[in-house]
């Protein structure tokens, strides 16, 4: 196949990981980007390539920074176009980005990066000390600023206290179970092997966070190291955020690439850059086990390609939670007995809140490079399971352009929607729930009701002895009154 001169091309990868005990050592998150990219360009094999930067995307994390790019910029001596991500958009969204403006001739050379230095700032905070930055503030905004639109979570949901994203996801957990006939036990069992397995990747893979074996009791039941959190989740079936890792990508078009004599074996190439901006709150939607967003996402990955994502030799799913990668593997056809990572996921290999897919995508390109007839597939979640992205690399150049598209028209046409009563005032059976508890006791559950007079109510109590109950027995399909947010028996 024929490699044209605007073909975009992953030419570098770089990825840092720290966790010092001392408060304030280390670096703070704008430095290890800067030194994320630093590595990427000396990844690429190639020193010329680093003047032909001309654009720099990057993601805003927890530290709030205005634009790690413009500092990305100055470092590397490069006058360069920065956009920033708000977290809500999909981290892809800056991979495609880059992309279309490479595809477009618009500029030679892109990186693309972010990080978070949560462990360090928690770390200071508990010290007493403020998570100081090593670098004076950026003042001067970004060129471009990208700000997310569409209901992520209604507001009865918010009212509740179930805003939290374990939350929802436990929530989406307790619909999967009901939707598969599981019981409880059979359920908290599949959660836990699905888990192990991902352990046992992340113990292979260097730059995991959080690498130690762990058995199958340890990750299914509560403990002191495990304690609950949403039910049926505990600390290890959850992303670990408190993680000081950054990554970035280096892209350039083909011709480019050539000029500035970047090795071969460097190469790798995107075939497509999918993602739906489609937001829907999870109260509204009719299916609450399901995600067709991404099955829109993986039909046209296919019909692109030529070869079906769950054929694809790599997955990276993204792994916030078990129901995501479940949800995931259902909607894109992915066999349940496969192990859908090469990191180990956001629990084990560390789950920096609006980085991942970066620190991903690192691992599937260096993945590809010593595999380079293969494919590998990093899929993105933004939301709640609510706009999903997904990416296919390989050493192989495509055999057409890439194919870059928002596919938003499409997936909202798949997702079938309820309306949501704000101020509910009757019964209904319970469609999912979860129970939240204070400290290790259950305290509080919080459901989603399929009202009878059609329409979904949420609401929430505090009953520590019902709370109890519905983790040892089903509470979907219970009969419930609701008035506004409040339930009763």
């Amino acid at each position: 196949m024929l490699v044209g001169p605007n073909t975009p091309v992953l030419i570098g990868v770089g990825a840092v990981s720290q966790r010092l005990d001392e408060p304030g050592a280390g670096l703070d998150d704008t430095g290890m980007i800067v030194e994320a990219a630093r590595r990427a360009v000396t990844d690429s094999g190639s020193r010329p390539i680093r003047s032909r930067i001309g654009w720099i995307g990057s993601t805003r994390g927890l530290g709030g920074r205005r634009d790690a790019g413009r500092e990305v910029a100055s470092v590397l001596g490069v006058e360069a176009h920065t956009v920033v991500a708000e977290a809500g958009i999909p981290q892809q969204t800056l991979v495609n980005m880059a992309l279309v403006a490479i595809s477009a001739g618009e500029v030679d050379a892109a990186v693309v990066c972010g990080g978070e230095a949560k462990w360090r700032a928690d770390n200071a905070r508990r010290a007493g000390l403020d998570p100081v930055s090593d670098r004076s503030p950026i003042r001067e905004a970004p060129d471009e600023e990208l700000v997310p639109s569409g209901e992520m979570i209604a507001a009865p949901e918010i009212a509740i206290g179930a805003a939290v994203p374990v939350q929802q996801y436990a929530m989406i957990e307790n619909a999967r179970r009901a939707a598969n006939g599981w019981s409880i036990d059979e359920h908290l069992d599949g959660i836990a092997e699905l888990w192990h397995r991902f352990n046992v990747i992340a113990g292979t893979h260097p730059a995991a966070a959080f690498p130690q074996r762990r058995s199958l009791e340890a990750i299914r039941d509560p403990g002191p190291d495990n304690r609950p959190l949403a039910f049926p989740y505990n600390r290890w079936h959850v992303s670990q955020g408190s993680v000081d890792q950054s990554a970035a990508l280096l892209l350039c078009s083909a011709g480019t690439a050539a000029d500035c004599g970047v090795p071969k074996d460097r190469w790798v190439f995107p075939h497509v850059g999918l993602e739906s901006s489609h937001s829907l709150s999870l109260s509204r939607r009719r299916d609450l086990h399901r995600w067709p967003a991404m099955r829109v996402l993986g039909e046209a990955a296919h019909q692109r390609i030529g070869r079906p994502v769950s054929d694809m030799e790599y997955l990276e799913l993204y792994s916030c939670s078990p129901s995501a990668v479940r949800v995931q593997q259902t909607e894109l056809g992915i066999d349940a007995g496969r192990t859908p990572t090469v990191t180990g996921g956001m629990t084990f290999a560390g789950g920096p809140f609006n980085n991942f897919v970066y620190q991903a995508t690192v691992a599937m390109a260096q993945r590809l490079r010593s595999d380079p007839g293969s494919f590998g597939v990093v899929t993105a979640v933004s939301g709640l399971l609510a706009k999903p992205a997904l990416a296919v690399w390989s050493g192989r150049p495509p055999a057409k352009p890439v194919m870059v598209v928002d596919l938003v028209v499409e997936a909202a046409a798949a997702t079938e929607e309820v309306p949501l009563d704000e101020s509910p005032d009757g019964r209904g059976s319970v469609v999912t729930y979860t129970v939240v508890p204070v400290g290790h006791d259950p305290a509080r559950v919080c459901v989603i009701v399929d009202l009878d007079s059609g329409a979904r109510g949420v609401a929430a109590i505090d009953d520590p002895e019902l709370a109890t109950s519905a983790m040892a027995d089903e509470l979907i399909g219970r009969r419930v009154l609701v008035k506004d947010t409040e339930m009763s028996i």
